[in-house]
């Protein structure tokens, strides 16, 4: 059975590992990969090597940057087909959704191409008399990644293509539950250039994890996941002065009001809230159905979920796979059974779903419950599967309201043909990234994503504008070059411009 090592200085190691962890084939519930689990050594090792190769680092050129980066994106182009098949091999999701996700991570490649006029400076001229004033940016040092099992490839790289544009060098701690892509994306990087040591790879569980938090060799931790655990990763991160980023969980609602297109809501209900089985932090699992949109939504929608085609990532005709573990699956299972016990109704029953030659895997059928109220478990917990609920309410300025009561504030949606009602709409509701008639509203990667309230800790989103503030940190230089007969006399006075 394969092991899959950590990569540290440019090559894979046991380092000190001895404790394993399965890694399975969703579709069969067979094992296929043990993942060694890093220590506190691990960790360090890939620390001391990443410190090491940043002050060579830090110093390339901007130039020399953009190559090694640009070279990268044409190895993640042209390999992208393999880095599919494996995050379906080790995940479950569809191959067209693997193939969706290593496209969202190159668009971050590409932007962080860009480096060299995303970290320019600015130079004012005589701001005083024979004075200039001039800021730039520098890197932190080692950064440091800790990155979900729903998105292997994509996550990472939010954030390791521009803090290693940026100057800095890289350790990712990938879940252990799909760990073998990040292992194929530190080749690439080798095979574009990067010098040793720039990108590291621990895999490990929460004991990798701590050890990171409190090593005092990183600077910036960057993180997505739960909530406790986004909490959690921000309390122990800044009590020893990292920076941090830490986006958490959701709860995406998507509005839909009766004068929308109900065909058009419901088809993008249904890919939104069972795409990828549900497991994406920006997948719809709330759907609120205003006023008499409410029946005719839900027969449609229920409609659209019986149609999905479940089945195995590489088959073609699959539109949907398996969740991630047995684990995943009874939680999800679970979560249905108590809405239909706490009063909703089950319009689609998802669970004991078997899927032909695959009667082993983690499969859920798409599910819909009706009339879920705010005090269900469904509802107030993040399902993470291929759950829809419905809730009704009267008015859109209702619909605002439940939102905003919810204690997440990641992605929302709005399904309507009225330009007012939007208007009122993505200025009331408390969220940071909201769609009109679209229900997944990722932004560009020239543009910040990131959530409000419980879905995210610290101040600084990821990829974007925020992603390079937040891998850098700014010098403002002031500079006088007084020449022999224009020498002036100092003053005890607080400096002022003339």
């Amino acid at each position: 059975m394969t092991v899959i090592e950590h990569w540290i200085g440019g090559r894979f190691t046991a380092g000190v590992s001895t404790r394993r962890a399965p890694v399975y084939q969703p579709a069969t519930g067979q094992q296929q990969h043990e993942v060694l689990l890093g220590e506190p050594d691990d960790v360090d090792a890939a620390v001391t090597a990443a410190a090491a190769a940043f002050e060579g680092w830090r110093e390339e050129s901007l130039s020399r940057r953009t190559k090694v980066l640009f070279a990268f994106r044409e190895l993640v182009n042209a390999r992208a087909g393999r880095l599919a098949e494996i995050v379906s091999d080790e995940h479950g999701k569809v191959l067209s959704d693997a193939a969706g996700e290593i496209q969202r991570g190159l668009e971050v490649i590409e932007y962080a191409c860009g480096i060299p006029s995303l970290v320019a400076g600015s130079y004012s001229h005589q701001a005083s008399a024979g004075v200039d004033v001039f800021d730039f940016r520098e890197p932190l040092g080692v950064c440091a990644g800790i990155t979900p099992f729903n998105f292997p490839a994509m996550v990472p790289m939010w954030m390791h293509p521009i803090a290693i544009a940026c100057g800095n060098t890289f350790v990712l701690k990938p879940s252990e539950r799909d760990p073998s892509v990040s292992g194929f994306v530190a080749e690439l990087w080798r095979e574009a250039g990067l010098p040793d040591g720039v990108f590291n790879v621990v895999h490990g569980d929460r004991v990798a994890v701590d050890a990171i938090l409190a090593h005092p060799g990183i600077a910036a931790v960057s993180f997505v996941g739960s909530t406790p655990i986004a909490r959690y990763i921000h309390q122990q991160a800044s009590a020893t002065g990292k920076r941090v980023q830490a986006l958490g969980g959701a709860k995406n609602h998507a509005v839909v009001l009766p004068d929308a297109d109900l065909d058009f809501a419901a088809d993008h209900l249904s890919a939104s809230a069972f795409g990828s089985a549900g497991q994406r932090c920006m997948a719809i699992s709330a759907a609120v159905a205003v006023g008499g949109a409410a029946d005719e939504l839900v027969d449609r929608v229920s409609r659209k979920a019986g149609e999905v085609v479940v089945g195995p990532g590489r088959d073609p005709a699959s539109e949907m796979g398996p969740v991630i573990t047995p684990a995943a699956k009874e939680r999800i299972e679970n979560l249905i059974a108590a809405g239909e016990r706490q009063g909703a109704t089950l319009a689609v029953d998802g669970r004991g779903l078997k899927v032909p030659g695959y009667e082993n895997g983690f499969f859920v059928g798409p599910t819909v419950l009706d009339r879920v109220g705010a005090g269900m478990d469904v509802y107030r917990e993040e399902v993470f599967g291929p759950v829809l609920s419905v809730l009704r309410a009267p008015t859109v300025d209702d619909a605002i309201e439940m939102i905003n009561s919810n204690p997440y504030g990641n992605g929302t949606a709005l399904f309507t043909g009225s330009g007012a009602a939007a208007r009122r709409f993505q200025r009331g509701v408390h969220v940071g990234m909201i769609g009109i008639n679209v229900p997944i509203p990722v932004p560009m990667a020239y543009h910040s994503f990131g959530g409000w309230k419980d879905s995210l800790f610290g101040q600084s989103h990821i990829y974007g504008p925020e992603g390079v503030a937040f891998y850098t940190r700014a010098k403002v230089v002031t500079q006088r070059w007084p020449g022999e007969d224009a020498l002036t006399e100092a003053s005890l006075h607080f400096p002022t411009a003339r």
